[in-house]
Formats: structure tokens, C-alpha cells, sequence
């Protein structure tokens, strides 16, 4: 059975596929960079995915695109903690930090997070795994290959799968080891972090063999460079059709959680894609 306890929150991951709203509170991430920068408009644009459907919120304050620059700790907390402060004590679904700083993970669950989604999986900052455990709240443990900075630059393995499994086992043994029970670890692939299009869709065509791990499994091709290429060049904000594909198969393959951008699109897409896998309505 697969399911998130914790806290007051219980996400039954069986039942149906598990939307995860992108909330990027940052000038320059690739597809919404700036569209939400400031408090108010982020706020309102959370409120409205929820509304539209998404079961998580993932907030992030730096921009982890493909030859970005990290940005400071003080920046990153600044504009992420007023927003999730604000809506904290609005909304009923578990608000993510999608941060790879132990104190920008510390402060934003002191301020009402109850997630940590880290793109390093726990490996850029020795203080990571202590602050998940010692909350003890859920962590989304993504594979990366570099930083974001060069991680594009001629990512290559000898074979893609099983260095990614040979990557998460080593995670879990980590977590484990550092005190986070094995029923608070979800796997994220890692889609573009350190892949190249080939990469990725053999990771979606293949995300079936990570359920040997018996971890929820989360994804996240929305939008992404993959899609633009297979739609011939199409820019970020025309490539819903293309994630809505990616995040069908994706679901067929195992997918538990999907973090998306266009929430209420993908909420209907996973709907009926959760209806033929299951051969039921929910």
C-alpha cells in the first residue's frame, strides 16, 4: 500500500495520481519566471491551483534551470516565507519547499511547510537530512547528475536506469541512516537535471522499474525542453498538450505524484488517465 502519514495529513497514493501545483516565487525560471515574484500575486495563484485541484503545493524561491545561478540564502528565504506564511492558514493541502539549504528547509517548516523537496537529494548540504528528520515530514529525494549550473553540459552514463536505482538505494540508505523512516522517502527521477532528451524519455518509458523500490514515485516533465523539441520548438507556455502526454504515460508507469504547472489541465488529465489504469471512475 502506498500512502503518506503525517502530521494531519494522509495522501493515499493508491487511490489516485497526486497533483503537485509549481508555485516558482523567482524571476528566471524557464517557463513562469516573474509571474508570481511578488507576495500578493503568489498567494493568489496558489489559492487558485488548489481550487483547480492540486493535493501539494510546491513552493520554490530559486530558479533551478539549466545554467542558473544559485541565488543567497537570504534572498531565497525572503521571498519564500512570506507566501507560505500567508497561506499556511488558508489552505488544507501540504505546502512543499522545494529548496536544496537546510536553513531555507528549516524556516519555511517553522513557517508552515510540511515537505522537502530537494533536488539534491539531500547531497549539497550535510545539515539536510538532520532538519527532515528531526520534523519528521516527508522528503522528495530527486536524482541529479552535476548542479544545475553544469548539469546539461554532456550529462552521460553508462546505463541510465540502474545508475539511477544504484543512486536512490544509496539515498534510502542515507535517510535511513540519518533517521528518516522509510515510509517518508519519495523518488523523483529527475527529469533534465543532468539528462539529455534521450535520457528522459527513456526515464518516463522505463518508470515502471522503479517501483522495485516500493517509494511513491514523482515526476515532473511539465513543460520541460524535451517536450519543446518533440513539438517542434514550441516555447514553454505551448507545451501543455505535450505534458499532458507525458503525465498519462508517466501514471501508467507508475507515477504517484505529478508536479505540474498547469494544475487544472493535468488534474483531468490524471483523472482519466487514473480511470483506465484502475478501470473505475473515482
Amino acid at each position: 500500500m502506498m500512502r503518506l502519514t503525517w502530521s494531519r495529513y494522509d495522501l493515499d497514493l493508491d487511490k489516485k495520481t497526486h497533483i503537485m501545483g509549481i508555485l516558482n516565487i523567482t524571476p528566471d525560471s524557464f517557463s513562469d519566471g516573474g509571474l508570481h515574484f511578488d507576495k500578493s500575486s503568489a498567494v493568489d495563484h496558489a489559492l487558485r491551483m488548489v481550487e483547480d485541484g492540486a493535493d501539494i503545493l510546491d513552493i520554490g524561491g530559486e530558479s533551478t534551470r539549466p545554467g542558473s545561478e544559485p541565488v543567497s540564502l537570504e534572498e531565497e528565504l525572503s521571498r519564500t516565507l512570506p507566501v507560505i506564511e500567508a497561506l499556511a492558514g488558508k489552505i488544507t493541502v501540504p505546502i512543499s519547499i522545494d529548496t536544496y539549504k537546510s536553513e531555507v528547509a528549516l524556516r519555511a517548516l517553522e513557517s508552515g511547510a510540511s515537505i522537502v523537496n530537494d533536488i539534491s537529494g539531500m547531497r549539497f548540504d550535510p545539515e539536510m537530512a538532520g532538519i527532515v528528520s528531526r520534523h519528521k515530514v516527508p522528503v522528495v529525494i530527486m536524482h541529479i547528475k552535476g548542479t544545475p549550473k553544469n548539469m546539461q553540459a554532456n550529462p552521460t552514463y553508462n546505463a541510465l536506469v540502474p545508475e539511477i536505482m544504484d543512486y536512490f538505494q544509496e539515498s534510502i540508505r542515507f535517510a535511513a541512516k540519518s533517521g528518516i523512516p522509510e515510509n517518508m522517502i519519495i523518488l523523483d527521477p529527475g527529469i533534465g537535471f543532468g539528462k539529455t532528451f534521450e535520457h528522459n524519455l527513456e526515464i518516463i518509458n522505463n518508470l515502471d522499474q522503479f517501483s522495485l523500490l516500493k517509494k511513491p514515485l514523482l515526476i515532473g516533465p511539465s513543460r520541460k525542453a524535451f517536450l519543446g523539441k518533440i513539438l517542434g520548438g514550441l516555447p514553454p507556455h505551448e507545451r501543455i498538450e505535450g505534458t499532458a502526454a507525458s503525465v498519462a504515460i508517466s501514471i501508467m508507469k507508475g507515477a504517484h505524484i505529478v508536479r505540474v504547472h498547469d494544475v487544472r489541465q493535468m488534474s483531468r488529465v490524471a483523472r482519466v488517465a487514473d480511470a483506465i489504469k484502475q478501470q473505475r471512475i473515482l
